[in-house]
């Protein structure tokens, strides 16, 4: 029997190779023979530099960035591919999480960090960059990142701009002749599972902006000057980005990386299933098992359990998913190629009992997953 495993990472509990390993530990005992692969993923959220790391047999790099305060932080990407392929989550340096809730405010952070772990990436001669976006406390579309890549943003007197988004407003031009070239020759992915344009209603600053820190009367100062951004992009670069579905993901990242360089935004769990070759894993599979922490009604909208899943059905597989917990609306999961779905937790406990024992709960239910096939096909 050949078992394809591949589950996301229960979060802040275990990472993807850590449940996966522990759903091969459960089934081995009732299948010693069987093969095993263990195919850790991500939806291109967090996780998804370690999950993709671990399924590449990838190596980590780690360096002393700016934060989005301009404060140093130590940040992390990885390398796969034998050297080849960087992959980037723009909060390791650009996160809302290294901003304390009291000091968050859109209009001064900066996505500077991001830029100079891309930079160390192409240093180490890599052909292709995956950029994770999301989770980001920043709204300057982009334009930290792209200064530390040697982008120059001047206001009508010829100064360089200052951090922030709100500096945004006094752009008047974009010098891009000591942008690093090397962006033109490496492929860019850019994971982004929304859809939103720059500015406007469903843009970056209403949308994103409150979870961040901005008050009304900043996401309005905020919008107003992403529209700024908007207008010199295509009037200096001839790119027009403003109204591109995406633009607006992580504080206007998305427009940035379109109106720069020649980026490709694509759905996180695609980018994932593709650097991690699931559909060719899954053809030899007697069975596939996947699974995150929470199965619910937002499961079937890019989550890994349902993103495995299309990949498994395309080759007729079946399907289970193992998750911490069950929520309301899961039963729509049967209607994407899950076949059935199990949760992990016995008995009522605590959420800080479910994370310390999750490894055990997940290994018992799946050796009992596989006695009950068993059962059934012997």
């Amino acid at each position: 029997m050949n078992i394809v495993i591949a589950p996301d990472s229960y979060k802040e509990s275990l990472t993807a190779m850590e449940v996966a390993t522990a759903i091969k530990s459960g089934m081995k005992k009732v299948w010693p023979q069987a093969s095993f692969e263990l195919v850790p993923v991500a939806d291109g959220g967090e996780g998804t530099v370690q999950s993709l790391v671990d399924a590449r047999k990838g190596t980590w790099q780690s360096l002393d960035v700016r934060g989005p305060l301009g404060d140093y932080v130590n940040g992390r990407y990885g390398i796969i591919d034998d050297g080849q392929t960087a992959v980037i989550e723009m909060a390791e340096a650009s996160g809302l999480h290294l901003v304390p809730p009291s000091k968050r405010n859109p209009l001064l952070t900066s996505s500077f960090g991001t830029g100079e772990l891309i930079s160390d990436a192409l240093n180490l001669g890599v052909t292709k960059l995956i950029l994770g976006l999301g989770g980001s406390a920043t709204n300057d579309g982009g334009r930290g990142m792209l200064a530390a890549l040697g982008a120059k943003f001047l206001d009508k007197d010829g100064k360089l701009l200052g951090a922030g988004g709100a500096e945004l407003a006094n752009l008047a031009r974009i010098d891009v002749s000591q942008l690093d070239p090397r962006l033109a020759q490496v492929q860019i992915e850019v994971a982004c599972d929304v859809d939103n344009p720059l500015c406007g209603a469903r843009g970056a600053s209403a949308v994103f902006g409150p979870q961040k820190g901005a008050t009304d009367r900043m996401v309005k100062q905020l919008d107003q000057a992403l529209q700024r951004f908007a207008e010199i992009i295509e009037q200096d670069l001839k790119v027009a980005v403003a109204e591109i579905p995406g633009a607006g993901a992580a504080g206007g990242m998305g427009a940035g990386m379109l109106g720069f360089t020649n980026a490709q935004l694509r759905p996180g769990i695609d980018i994932v299933m593709d650097a991690v070759s699931l559909s060719e894993k899954v053809i030899d599979a007697d069975l596939v098992v996947t699974g995150e922490g929470r199965i619910d009604a937002q499961t079937v909208y890019g989550k890994t359990p349902v993103g495995v899943a299309r990949i498994a059905k395309q080759a007729n597989k079946k399907v289970v998913a193992i998750c911490g917990c069950i929520g309301d609306g899961s039963h729509a999961v049967y209607e994407h190629g899950i076949d059935a779905v199990f949760d992990v937790v016995p008995a009522s406990m605590t959420l800080e009992q479910c994370f310390t024992n999750a490894a055990d709960n997940i290994e018992r239910t799946a050796e009992d997953i596989a006695r009950l096939i068993d059962m059934n096909i012997s």
